[in-house]
């Protein structure tokens, strides 16, 4: 579609917007490339003065540990053809295999699978092929950058970080599904309500979603630490402690969160127009027919953005986690900075860049199969015929 004379923007302008744009995308991602750069190696070239010296890792690679060019060439092409396929095919693997009306948990489901065999092709077959191929090519297999994984091993292995995983996917999943489920009822049913009371329940909600964390754990703490004696009268010896417990670190980040949830969603069944329920009610269903058949199937988007802003509560906490659960069942974020808290070491530093590393990938890989509905969802509503 041709753009009119007089919306052409000028060469400047196209020149300083892209500049800036470009700019911007380097600031930004230059961070967690660094330190990614930085968990591959040991730890004198992680911490090296030189820059070069970090990228290429001159100790590492005089201790064994390299990637020759083949490998790199290899290693990119699995890459290039695994971001590729999510676009084009895996969408339509979903589509295809995703029972009716079952289609986000195949998205989950889908993503999780395709991770999973990332991991086992990339980590596990290609090392096999890669092997054998470089002896056999010469210079082209002779190691020049050096990389090692032995700060992942380490982490994963040795720390147990994956414990630290399933904590984090544990309360994590706990917090996006209520968070939805009650903000999803609520927002409905506060969008076609046309009291003024909802308005300022909604007020008084956002209010305390504004609270800092620090005050409202403060008021929990004492709480969570003394349940067993304050439940003492109602369940006798079995009294049970909130303190440490997963599932109570799920209702506290839930209630952080619930009045944002149910902001944002009402926002969105705002958008949707109330002549389909008039419509669904006329064709027979009752309100949460309509709601469950007809809203809800529109509602996709919205609701996948506003699980993508419930999911990095609950991913990325902090101070709720490191404050309200024992160390058995501490999430990732706060043991991340727990490898801060000893007797710190050039190694413990980079396992603490290797496990920050970690944890984005799954941030990466949510963003970037979601990332049509996110864009949907964000922009719904900002043009209302």
């Amino acid at each position: 579609m041709s753009t009119s004379r007089a919306m052409r923007q000028s060469l400047a302008l196209r020149f300083s917007s892209s500049a800036f744009l470009i700019f911007w995308v380097v600031i930004a991602s230059f961070p967690i490339l660094w330190i990614t750069v930085m968990s591959f190696k040991s730890p004198v070239d992680a911490f090296a003065d030189n820059p070069l010296d970090v990228i290429m890792g001159p100790n590492t690679l005089s201790r064994g540990d390299g990637l020759s060019v083949i490998d790199i060439v290899l290693g990119l092409a699995v890459i290039f053809f695994t971001l590729r396929w999510m676009f084009t095919r895996l969408p339509g693997w979903i589509d295809s295999y995703s029972p009716a009306g079952l289609k986000v948990l195949g998205w989950v489901v889908g993503a999780a699978v395709y991770a999973i065999a990332f991991l086992v092709v990339f980590f596990g077959i290609l090392p096999l092929i890669l092997g054998p191929l470089n002896s056999i090519l010469g210079p082209l297999g002779e190691p020049f950058l050096g990389l090692t994984t032995q700060h992942y091993v380490a982490v994963w292995g040795e720390n147990e970080f994956y414990r630290n995983f399933g904590n984090s996917m544990l309360v994590t999943a706990g917090v996006v599904t209520i968070s939805l489920t009650v903000g999803t009822l609520a927002g409905y049913g506060l969008a076609r309500s046309g009291s003024d009371l909802a308005f300022w329940l909604l007020i008084l909600a956002l209010i305390f979603r504004a609270l800092p964390h620090s005050v409202l754990v403060a008021g929990y703490l004492p709480w969570f630490i003394n349940s067993a004696e304050i439940l003492r009268p109602i369940f006798g010896d079995v009294s049970p402690t909130l303190y440490g417990q997963p599932w109570a670190v799920i209702a506290v980040l839930v209630a952080i969160n619930q009045p944002f949830t149910i902001w944002m969603l009402r926002s969105f069944f705002q958008n949707i127009p109330a002549e389909l329920d008039e419509a669904a009610r006329v064709d027979g269903c009752s309100h949460f027919q309509a709601f469950r058949r007809v809203i809800m199937p529109v509602m996709w988007p919205g609701v996948i953005t506003t699980g993508l802003f419930s999911f990095l509560l609950g991913y990325n906490d902090f101070l709720v986690t490191s404050l309200l659960l024992d160390a058995q069942n501490q999430t990732m974020v706060p043991a991340i900075a727990g490898y801060f808290n000893r007797e710190t070491t050039t190694t413990d530093q980079v396992e603490a860049v290797a496990a920050a590393v970690s944890i984005t990938a799954p941030l990466f890989l949510l963003v970037m199969v979601f990332q049509r509905q996110i864009v949907s969802g964000l922009t719904a509503g900002a043009v209302k015929g």
